[in-house]
């Protein structure tokens, strides 16, 4: 048994696709159930649903064989978990999901003004690693608060002058009166494999790869 590991939303919807290129049909509704592994129209692929941020972790330990990711999620497990997050086979850009991590503040806040003088930025974010690295690179200095959610509201609490967070429309940020001052890098998701797996049953995974090769192709075409 092949088991895929998912996350519910925006990457669990943008996968069906890919699956369903090969004649692969997760058969149950996500949505609706309250099932946690789900079968598929193939007897020996199932799925499994974990949150977004535990994807990484199911198939570096083996809970799952492959999984489907969003390189922020990746970057910031692979931080985290050092020798355990190299553990993953990062095969297919699935080219799906796409979106960018950048760099938000209110539109009153003079953000360039307070990089080139020095200032020292607070900045609030889950994804305090990408974070770090982005503003060590360029040499400012930042006071990171971790959150793990309504991030917009941190700068209009002064909880942070600026918050590294997804960005897909800028619709959310409009509308919290936040504008898009600097874009840190692009997002898409991405396949990962347990390399044990691909040893122990390798035949099967990858043929399971080739077909996500293809699919990602025949969409970035």
């Amino acid at each position: 048994m092949i088991t895929l590991a998912l996350s519910k939303g925006r990457i669990f919807d943008d996968t069906l696709p890919l699956l369903q290129t090969a004649g692969i049909a997760v058969t149950e509704d996500a949505e609706s159930t309250r099932k946690l592994i789900l079968p598929t129209s193939r007897a020996d692929l199932r799925v499994v649903l974990v949150r977004a941020s535990d994807v990484p972790t199911y198939v570096a330990h083996g809970g799952a064989d492959l999984g489907v990711v969003g390189l922020d999620t990746l970057l910031e497990h692979a931080a985290e978990e050092g020798e355990a997050g190299a553990r993953l086979y990062r095969p297919v850009d699935l080219g799906i999901a796409r979106c960018r991590i950048s760099v938000a503040t209110r539109a009153d806040f003079d953000y360039a003004a307070a990089v080139k003088q020095g200032s020292r930025v607070k900045v609030a974010t889950k994804y305090t690693h990408i974070a770090r690295e982005f503003f060590a690179a360029k040499g400012v200095h930042v006071d990171l608060i971790k959150l793990y959610g309504s991030m917009e509201l941190a700068p209009l609490t002064g909880l942070a002058d600026a918050i590294v967070d997804l960005v897909s429309t800028g619709s959310t940020l409009k509308a919290n009166a936040l504008v898009e001052v600097e874009r840190i890098m692009d997002i898409s998701a991405r396949l990962v494999v347990n390399p044990a797996s691909l040893k122990l049953k390798r035949e099967k995974l990858r043929e399971l790869i080739e077909i996500f090769e293809r699919a990602a192709t025949r969409g970035q075409s």
